[in-house]
C-alpha cells in the first residue's frame, strides 16, 4: 500500500492519528524511529529553520517543495505537508498540488489567509473571501491524480471573526469536496466539542505550545471527535532551547564535555541516521576501489 493511501486508512480509523512536526529531514527520521505513523511537516518550523525567520510567508512554494522532498525521502510512513495559502490564487494551487504530490506528500494543508499569510496562532490575520477558498479547494481536488491524496482545508477565521464565521466557511470547505477540516486556533474545549459537532467531515486539532488553543492528550482529543492531531512546534522548541543550552555550556566552559549527557554520540548519531544501510549498499554495489 503506498503512503497516501494508507494516510487515508489512518484518519478514517477510529483512533485519533498523533503526527509530529519535522522542521527538518533528521527530525522526521526521530520522529519515524520513536514509532509515530504519519510526520507534519511544518511550515512554521520550515522558516525557523531554512532562514531564522518567524512564519510570516517568507518561504517559497520552491522552498517548501524542496525540504517536503527531502522529508519524503527520509522517511517511510506518510508525510502531511503545510503548503500554506497554495502559494496564490486557485492556478497556483493547482501547481502547489501537483507538486506536492509528485514529491510523494501523503496530504497537504491549505488555508484561507491573505498572502502573506502568517503563524495560526499570531493576531492580525486576515483571510480571503469565503468563495475564493472554495475555488481554491475545488482546484485543489481537480489537480491530484490519486483520489487518496488529502487535502485539508484550513480556515484562520476563528480570531479575528468568531467562531460562527469559522464553522460557517468549513461547512462550505466541506461542501467543496475538502477531506479533512483544520479549523485554526480555537480557544477554549467547548470550542473544539462544539467544532466535532458541527462540521462533517475528519477534523485537525493543531497543538502548539502557549499558543491560543489548551493544549490536551491526544486521548482527550480523541474523545472530543478528532481525527487527526499535529505538533507543529515542539520539535523546533526543544531544539532552539537544547542548543541554545549547548551553545551557554559551551562559551561557559570551553568544551561540550559537561553536555555529552545530553547528546546522542559518534555511534549512536550514526545509527539514527542510517550509516550502517549505507555501508550494506557498498558492499553489494561499490566495485574497483
Amino acid at each position: 500500500m503506498n503512503n497516501t493511501t494508507k494516510l487515508k486508512e489512518l484518519i478514517n480509523k477510529n483512533e485519533i492519528l498523533m503526527a509530529p512536526g519535522a522542521h527538518d529531514a533528521l527530525t522526521a527520521r526521530v520522529i519515524e524511529q520513536a514509532g509515530f505513523n504519519a510526520v507534519y511537516m511544518t511550515g512554521y518550523g520550515q522558516a525557523a529553520s531554512v532562514l531564522g525567520k518567524p512564519d510570516v510567508g517568507l518561504l517559497t512554494m520552491t522552498e517548501m517543495l524542496d525540504r517536503a522532498n527531502k522529508i519524503v525521502n527520509a522517511v517511510n510512513v506518510p508525510v502531511i505537508a503545510d503548503a500554506d495559502t497554495g502559494f496564490g490564487n486557485a492556478i497556483n494551487v493547482i501547481r502547489t498540488v501537483e507538486e506536492y504530490e509528485k514529491a510523494g506528500v501523503a496530504a497537504i494543508q491549505l488555508e484561507d489567509q491573505v498572502m502573506p499569510k502568517k503563524c495560526g496562532h499570531m493576531v492580525g490575520r486576515q483571510i480571503v473571501s469565503q468563495d475564493e477558498m472554495v475555488g481554491k479547494i475545488e482546484a485543489a481536488i481537480s489537480a491530484r491524480k490519486n483520489k487518496d491524496f488529502q487535502i485539508i482545508a484550513r480556515t484562520d477565521a476563528r480570531t479575528t471573526y468568531g467562531l460562527e464565521e469559522a464553522l460557517k466557511r468549513a461547512d462550505a470547505y466541506v461542501k467543496a469536496g475538502a477531506d479533512i477540516i483544520f479549523l485554526e486556533s480555537p480557544e477554549s474545549m467547548d470550542e473544539m466539542q462544539t467544532i466535532n459537532e458541527k462540521v462533517e467531515a475528519p477534523t485537525l486539532a493543531n497543538m502548539v505550545e502557549g499558543g491560543r488553543t489548551p493544549t490536551l492528550k491526544a486521548d482527550k482529543l480523541e474523545e472530543l471527535g478528532f481525527n487527526l492531531v499535529i505538533y507543529p512546534t515542539a520539535s523546533t522548541y526543544v531544539t532552539a532551547k537544547a542548543m541554545s543550552e549547548l551553545m551557554s555550556t559551551l562559551k561557559t566552559e570551553g568544551s561540550t564535555e559537561s553536555f555529552e549527557s545530553e547528546m546522542l554520540l559518534f555511534e549512536q548519531f550514526n545509527e539514527l541516521i542510517g550509516l550502517k544501510e549505507i555501508k550494506d549498499l557498498e558492499g553489494k554495489f561499490v566495485r574497483g576501489q
